[in-house]
């Protein structure tokens, strides 16, 4: 199974902090780096220093990294004209190398629009379908020729279609809980399903769905990557462990009924019971982006038995 680090940089943390974590997950051995899409804290958080934006995160990652992959989970469709991010993305995945991977959502934090002045459509479903069309659309476009769409919430004549990514393919995630819906879009558009803090039983049976929906749309349901996000609290005692389940103000028993946590021993059996349903990357939600002592104990003594 992969191991992701996946932060929250909107609850508080500069970029300057972002690099630490990145360049740890990268000498640490993990498979990449991703960050959330949003602009406001949740929560009994100050949020300082203030937000910082995704897509420019990564474009300084993308210069300061060599091998681990990066993206988002997910970038919020209500932040960017579909044409501009199909543009931010395919320069950021030049910038790395080919390192880019776009999760891409319908936006659903209404607060931190209003916070913003970032209209809050009452469409965001159907929004996110004509997205995913045009990006993909974009990328897809030989060079010379043009892309145009006529859709009903967005319209593109003559587009010369570039820039393009260095990938052939930039990886698409698309995620979530919705029963139907959701399962159709990741079987037209999606690389990668992502579930986030499902437990085992959710998860298998959303897979399940996506898998159906995947056979529906004449792919092969194993076509898709599938993968859960999961906050991370790993300890080597359980004093360790109950420390960071504080200092991130969370309970203990609560963290290990919904998340990663316990001993290194804990969390590998419980990877292991979400492999057993299909799960093959799990995204390690890190709230403490100071202590990289965790991120060290996980690689030593989680990802190295996985691997």
């Amino acid at each position: 199974m992969d191991l992701r680090i996946f932060t929250e940089p909107q609850q508080g943390a500069s970029y300057d902090t972002l690099l630490k974590v990145a360049k740890a997950t990268e000498d640490l051995g993990f498979d990449a780096f991703f960050r959330s899409d949003h602009y406001l804290r949740m929560g009994n958080v100050d949020g300082l220093p203030g937000p910082t934006d995704a897509w420019i995160t990564l474009a300084g990652l993308a210069r300061e990294t060599k091998r681990i992959r990066l993206g988002t989970l997910m970038t919020a469709g209500t932040f960017r004209l579909p044409g501009v991010l199909a543009i931010q993305v395919a320069q950021v995945d030049q910038m790395s190398g080919g390192r880019v991977e776009l999760g891409l959502g319908a936006g659903w934090f209404e607060e931190e629009h209003k916070a913003y002045g970032i209209p809050f459509p009452k469409e965001k479903f159907a929004r996110l379908e004509e997205q995913l069309a045009i990006v993909t659309g974009l990328w897809a476009t030989e060079v010379g020729k043009e892309f145009s769409y006529d859709g009903r919430y967005y319209q593109l004549e003559k587009s010369p279609a570039l820039p393009k990514p260095a990938q052939g393919k930039v990886p698409v995630l698309i995620g979530g809980h919705g029963a139907t819906r959701t399962p159709r879009l990741a079987a037209q558009y999606a690389d990668e399903f992502n579930i986030p803090f499902a437990s085992l039983e959710d998860s298998e049976r959303q897979f399940g769905r996506v898998r159906a929906a995947a056979e529906a749309a004449g792919r092969k349901g194993g076509d898709l990557v599938y993968s859960n996000a999961l906050v991370a609290c790993v300890g080597k005692t359980d004093a360790e462990v109950a420390r960071r389940a504080a200092a991130i103000g969370r309970q203990v028993d609560e963290l290990k009924a919904n998340g990663l946590a316990g001993s290194p021993a804990e969390v590998v059996d419980k990877l292991g019971r979400y492999s057993a349903i299909g799960s093959s990357r799990a995204y390690l939600q890190i709230l403490d982006l100071d202590d990289l002592d965790h991120l060290e104990l996980i690689s030593a003594q989680v990802q190295s038995q996985l691997s």
